[in-house]
């Protein structure tokens, strides 16, 4: 099985400025999830895209690297064309096809060993088409999440009448930590969630994506 790790790390930031280049206890955050993938025991390929100099020497020449487009560096673009483009420019230069591509957030950067082999092996073992990781939700649409729509405020789920949390539905929230794509579920345009998606769930305490500076407070105090 040939396997690709993109890592997508450009240099603006609107939430917390040049994110992906603060320090987290002693390192660069980029630099927490590519020796992370660097430490891993299994056969693989890793490409970085990013437009930023400094994130280019940080991760060196030894490795598959790209200056990223500026019509792909906004902040509204999808990160799926990204790492679509991520993977396109890997192949041409490795001249290989991967079967297999995984995206590590860097902004996520409490995952585990332990988390990632399971999360490789249940994708595996179950033949899933992608697999990604959620965490426990912390809030239910069922039960304590509001929309406001014309001027009404209304539960997102508001047809459904649920007494307490614990007897709405299990709700889970994405964590942006590991994503797992077959290439070809990758390339068709399928949507996330489809006949064949499979979700790994990892305790809150490696859950937090990093968007402003309260999560950076978080994160540095459990990374330590």
């Amino acid at each position: 099985m040939s396997i690709l790790f993109t890592i997508c790390a450009r240099k603006g930031s609107k939430g917390l400025k040049g994110k992906n280049l603060i320090n987290l206890n002693g390192k660069y955050l980029i630099m927490h999830t590519y020796d992370f993938v660097k430490k891993l025991k299994i056969k693989k390929d890793i490409v970085v895209s990013t437009d930023s100099n400094k994130i280019q020497k940080l991760v060196g020449k030894k490795n598959c690297w790209f200056i990223r487009s500026k019509n792909l560096s906004g902040d509204k673009i999808s990160k799926i064309k990204v790492i679509l483009d991520a993977v396109k420019k890997a192949e041409l230069k490795n001249n290989k096809i991967y079967q297999t591509i995984i995206d590590l957030d860097v902004t996520s950067p409490l995952r585990t060993m332990e988390d990632f082999y399971n999360c490789f092996s249940k994708f595996k073992k179950k033949n899933y088409n992608n697999l990604f990781t959620v965490t426990n939700a912390s809030k239910n649409p069922y039960f304590n999440m509001v929309e406001i729509k014309k001027d009404k405020i209304n539960l997102v789920k508001k047809n459904q009448n649920y007494s307490s949390r614990q007897n709405a539905p299990q709700v889970f929230s994405m964590n942006a930590s590991i994503y797992i794509w077959k290439r070809k579920t990758l390339f068709s345009n399928k949507p996330l969630f489809n006949h064949k998606t499979g979700i790994y769930i990892m305790p809150k305490s490696r859950s937090f994506d990093i968007d402003d500076v309260v999560d950076l407070k978080i994160v540095k105090c459990l990374s330590k």
